[in-house]
């Protein structure tokens, strides 16, 4: 453990222990899911509203 985080409280140490965890655990589903074939490029259009596609406006 690191000087900065022995600063901390127990609750905040544990709160830490638990993220990293957590981000440990999706890094390993993330691995595991099959790649998609024939997607989109680049950013989930539907997290960052992009829905055209080479000048034209796309849908579902």
């Amino acid at each position: 453990m690191s000087d900065e985080r022995k600063d901390l409280p127990p609750a905040a140490q544990r709160a830490l222990a638990e993220a990293e965890e957590r981000r440990k655990t999706a890094e390993i589903e993330a691995k595991a899911r099959p790649k998609e074939l024939g997607g989109r490029d680049g950013p989930d259009p539907a997290r960052y509203g992009d829905w055209e596609k080479k000048g034209i406006a796309i849908d579902f």
